[in-house]
């Protein structure tokens, strides 16, 4: 204890005192600068000595020294203004913010009244819109005032109209629409062209339960479109989409990788966007496109326009990557694979280009695009010798369904499609986390299993994994599915798809032991899904 005193007092004591001597050195200075008297007598004591170029040195080393001074003083005015700078509080944030809804609702009826007044004048006389619009523009006011039926109607119509336009861009729904030929974004434009004059939002169907619409999808996609899955296939995928924004859906050549999504837009009437991989893609331009310096127009992709278009509506939508192997993934994929990993929603946004013109699509706010909660992304891979292999990163962002074989076909009552709201399928799932928590039993054996795996072959679960679990087996539960068999999947696809990079060749009776462990732990052929995989790779290394 003495020896530590001791270092304490000649290392960690300079320290100290070193630290002081800092602010000691600073009111030293200050002493020093303000004594005036003792600084005068200074002086005098030289001044029967100074000739005239002393005088000017003199002189200019007091201006020189004043300045200093009050360059400290101005930086430290800024430092405390830094600090103590001037805050909105909470309450008169929120009364601004209510006071510029307000303002935002104003503007729409209004514009509604003008575009209704433009309208009937263009009925009425047969002449060019702009230049009644021009017309309209002059006028302090309408010749006739709209009724109070007709108030009440476009206040209505307004109304309807913000339920569906995002909060953020309820001016620009109403702007005047813009001829696709004269914007650099001819799709987009279009796009919202589309949704200012023709669109009409659907009424959805939100009393169904996540168990009937798996069950309804099934029977959907069978009587419908002849295309046949296991019920528990049904439950995997929407159970994913409550879990994860990427899927992965793998297998061999004709199982319906595609067809699955494609059936799911086909249910809730929204078409799935496909877009096809090419080899040749190895950046981000692949998906979002490029601005042409040449043409001074943008080369739009439908994988933009797709997830443009899914601010204006509210329906669930599936953007496939059709072979998303063929070229490397997390080449030009990787941007979005981080994007989907921002914690908050609002910062789901990609970067589209770095100056806005006027003419340029209503929702492209500071040259990005947002991307909505009601985007889903999935993605088809054949495992051959013309694709590369996925790299981890992607793996474990995703939930991936093996699609090995295809279902037998039955016969069902023939079951129509539905309109159904992303904001009820999100509740939907959340709903499922509350009510079927999995059981603490089930994650004591997780950790049991994840001890397991790292004393025999040196695997762990990931918090991204953990947490995928956890939300995973609810949402299969609430979609008619049990604890186990979700547990099964998830573990099987997540986890025990690790073992693909181990050298198993080596391992056959280290699985063996495993599969024994897995019957031991969760009881005996109920982790069924794991074993066959288990089997698979002993037989195939």
């Amino acid at each position: 204890m003495d020896n530590f005193l001791k270092y304490f007092y000649q290392d960690i004591g300079r320290v100290f005192r070193a630290f002081i001597d800092i602010f000691g050195s600073f009111f030293n200075f200050l002493n020093y600068l303000l004594n005036f008297p003792m600084r005068m007598q200074i002086i005098k004591s030289y001044s029967d000595q100074f000739g005239t170029l002393d005088w000017i040195l003199l002189l200019l080393a007091n201006l020189l020294l004043l300045g200093l001074s009050v360059l400290i003083v101005v930086m430290l005015v800024r430092l405390v203004k830094r600090i103590f700078r001037f805050r909105v509080s909470p309450k008169e944030y929120d009364a601004m913010a209510k006071q510029v809804r307000s303002l935002q609702r104003d503007l729409l009826r209004a514009n509604y009244e003008k575009d209704k007044l433009l309208a009937m004048k263009v009925a009425e006389l047969g002449g060019d819109a702009s230049v009644l619009q021009d017309q309209l523009g002059e006028e302090e006011q309408p010749e006739e005032a709209p009724s109070e039926t007709e108030a009440e109607a476009g206040e209505e119509t307004a109304k309807e109209a913000e339920e569906f336009v995002p909060s953020s861009n309820r001016n620009t729904f109403q702007s005047p629409c813009v001829d696709p030929g004269e914007s650099r974004f001819f799709r987009l434009t279009s796009v919202d062209n589309y949704y200012k004059t023709e669109y009409q939002p659907p009424l959805y169907d939100n009393n169904i339960t996540l168990e009937d619409f798996c069950k309804q999808f099934r029977n959907f996609a069978a009587s419908q479109l002849k295309l046949y899955y296991d019920l528990d296939m049904m439950r995997y995928f929407v159970a994913a989409m409550g879990t994860a924004r990427i899927i992965i859906l793998q297998g061999i050549s004709g199982t319906g990788k595609t067809s699955l999504p494609y059936a799911f837009g086909k249910f809730v009437q929204k078409d799935t966007t496909v877009v096809s991989v090419q080899p040749s893609w190895r950046e981000r331009t692949e998906l979002y496109g490029y601005f042409n310096e040449f043409t001074k127009r943008y080369s739009e992709t439908e994988f933009l326009r797709a997830i443009y278009e899914g601010n204006y509506y509210r329906d669930p939508h599936i953007v496939i990557l059709d072979e998303m192997n063929i070229a490397r993934v997390e080449y030009y994929f990787a941007e979005m694979l981080s994007i989907l990993e921002m914690p908050r929603e609002e910062e789901w946004k990609v970067d589209i280009v770095t100056a806005v013109w006027d003419n340029d699509p209503c929702l492209i706010e500071g040259g990005n695009v947002q991307i909505t909660n009601n985007i889903w992304f999935v993605g088809t891979i054949n495992n051959d010798d013309s694709t590369f292999a996925v790299a981890d990163k992607v793996y474990d962002r995703a939930i991936p369904i093996d699609l090995d074989s295809r279902a037998d076909a039955f016969e069902c009552e023939p079951t129509p499609p539905l309109y159904i709201s992303t904001d009820h399928l999100i509740e939907l799932f959340n709903d499922a986390k509350r009510n079927y928590p999995i059981s603490e039993d089930s994650l004591n054996k997780l950790e049991q299993l994840n001890a397991y795996l790292i004393k025999n072959f040196r695997l762990a679960f990931g918090n991204r994994i953990m947490k995928q679990i956890r939300d995973y087996v609810p949402c299969f539960i609430g979609c008619g599915g049990t604890e186990i068999q979700a547990i099964d999947f998830i573990v099987a696809k997540k986890v025990l798809r690790k073992f693909e990079s181990l050298s198993l060749g080596f391992m056959k009776d280290e699985l063996t032991k495993f599969n024994n462990y897995l019957d031991k732990l969760f009881g005996k052929n109920t982790m069924v899904t794991c074993k066959q995989y288990v089997d698979y790779l002993k037989k195939n290394n």
